[in-house]
């Protein structure tokens, strides 16, 4: 299904993700090595264990930022999106660990029409990732800058 058009948006409307991911321990640690980041709470399962409250490593609050997002892709701003202006409010209250399962939700906050450009309109979601617990692990605003539908 292709992304929704700024004008197809309600303030309050909000989406059930169908897709859902669980993540892998390579998954962290590619990511991790990718963006150069050698937190050993990430990357080395005996200072992990040894050494943290958690016993185990936590996945990389970036990755699960980026996650949440992509799960949110297919059902809002696939193909439809100018981009991104920006993500406020980002939170990681409970930690996700290998083998956790994303599922997530996101709500349509507020939108407006754009005051320099008449063809887009800027949206802003809230996104919530949780586990399969049902624990919130990740929220965040994100602000879209969005194409509007064209007549014809």
């Amino acid at each position: 299904m292709a992304g929704l058009w700024f004008d197809e948006f309600e303030a309050g409307q909000t989406f059930d993700h169908e897709i859902r991911r669980s993540v892998t321990e390579m998954d962290n640690v590619m990511f991790s090595a990718l963006t150069h980041n050698p937190q050993p709470l990430h990357i080395d399962r005996h200072f992990a264990e040894t050494q943290t409250e958690f016993g185990k490593p936590l996945v990389n609050s970036i990755f699960t930022l980026g996650l949440m997002i992509g799960i949110s892709v297919n059902d809002t701003t696939l193909g439809t999106t100018i981009a991104n202006l920006g993500m406020t409010d980002v939170r990681f209250p409970h930690p996700l660990f290998h083998g956790d399962t994303v599922n997530v939700k996101t709500t349509v906050v507020s939108k407006r029409q754009s005051k320099s450009r008449p063809e887009a309109g800027i949206v802003e979601f809230l996104h919530e990732a949780f586990n399969q617990d049902g624990e919130l692990v990740a929220t965040c605003n994100r602000q879209a800058f969005m194409r509007r539908k064209q007549e014809g």
